[in-house]
């Protein structure tokens, strides 16, 4: 079985030839981390160091979503395959291990709420009508449903209707805490909730906050984003885990090239916190998008909107 990326680089770091090859690709990926042009020598020696790692564990090492020091594992993980992140938008590979399980995220409602409450649901009887707001009384039966999201909706509003503007990395830090530390048959509810009527909708829309965590003044450049985005590590492995279980099929009957729904909603969760943040675009359908515009991208025009596309107009997501 893979070894997690800690483990690999402690394991790596006491063979001395391991070591000295892991010293060479540190210096390589802060150098990429830095935007340093690398010349050729330099280049042929970064690609060398990787190839000398050969079938070692820390070459084929992963990381869990939900795992103790797991910024510094994607740290590793991303010194390792430093190389991987030539191809603009195109990181071809998840760090993260054991995508979703489609049996796993078939939950039901009463069912759940009467394992987290101990006792009979009928306070959710009145919500049938607006299943977010059910969503959001099922979240209230948990201690740690109901706490970490109201951490984040506390965070996330402050500045909101004023002329202070909202810390949004601690908004985005909230919500990527909700995200990773309350089991998922609470999130996944909350945020994918069916509706029909837009009062529904906009209750699910406002999920994340989107004042403070989504929108801003004037939509960025999307590129820009994807900037922000591979200089950090939590936000690049999400974008690599979407790209790899999201990446849409034309020629597929579910629109998915790997044919796992559930992996590209877990995918769709993980860029929620992140600089690339998305989110629904109004109230009466379930259209997503980034907060973001490929005008006046130049002659990037192509690559601006395939960063857009993988949200707007996604067949598989």
């Amino acid at each position: 079985p893979r070894s997690d990326c800690v483990t690999a680089e402690q394991l790596c770091l006491s063979d001395s030839t391991c070591n000295a090859t892991y010293r060479i690709l540190e210096n390589c990926a802060l150098a990429k981390t830095r935007l340093l042009p690398l010349d050729r020598d330099s280049r042929v020696r970064c690609l060398n160091a990787e190839f000398d790692l050969g079938n070692s564990s820390l070459l084929h090492c992963r990381c869990h979503r939900r795992m103790k020091r797991q910024e510094h594992c994607l740290r590793v993980f991303w010194t390792v395959h430093s190389s991987m992140t030539d191809g603009y938008f195109n990181l071809e590979t998840s760090p993260y291990e054991n995508p979703a399980n489609e049996e796993h995220w078939k939950t039901d409602y009463n069912k759940l709420a009467a394992l987290v409450s101990g006792k009979n649901c009928s306070q959710l009887a009145g919500d049938a009508t607006n299943p977010c707001l059910k969503a959001t009384h099922v979240c209230n039966l948990s201690k740690k449903c109901v706490r970490l999201r109201t951490e984040y909706a506390s965070i996330c509003t402050k500045g909101a209707g004023s002329e202070d503007v909202c810390d949004r990395r601690r908004c985005h830090r909230g919500l990527r805490n909700f995200f990773e530390k309350v089991p998922e048959d609470f999130t996944k509810r909350i945020l994918f909730c069916p509706c029909q009527d837009e009062f529904c909708g906009e209750r699910r829309r406002k999920t994340i906050v989107p004042d403070c965590s989504f929108q801003s003044n004037a939509k960025p450049n999307c590129l820009w984003l994807l900037d922000s985005c591979l200089e950090d590590h939590i936000c690049k492995s999400q974008l690599a885990d979407f790209q790899q279980n999201c990446q849409p099929a034309d020629t597929s009957p579910d629109g998915c090239s790997l044919h796992n729904h559930a992996a590209c909603l877990q995918a769709y969760m993980g860029m929620i916190g992140t600089p690339m943040t998305p989110n629904y675009v109004s109230n009466s359908s379930v259209e997503i998008s980034l907060w973001c515009t490929c005008e006046s991208s130049g002659n990037q025009k192509e690559k601006c909107d395939q960063i857009l596309g993988m949200f707007e107009s996604n067949k598989c997501l």
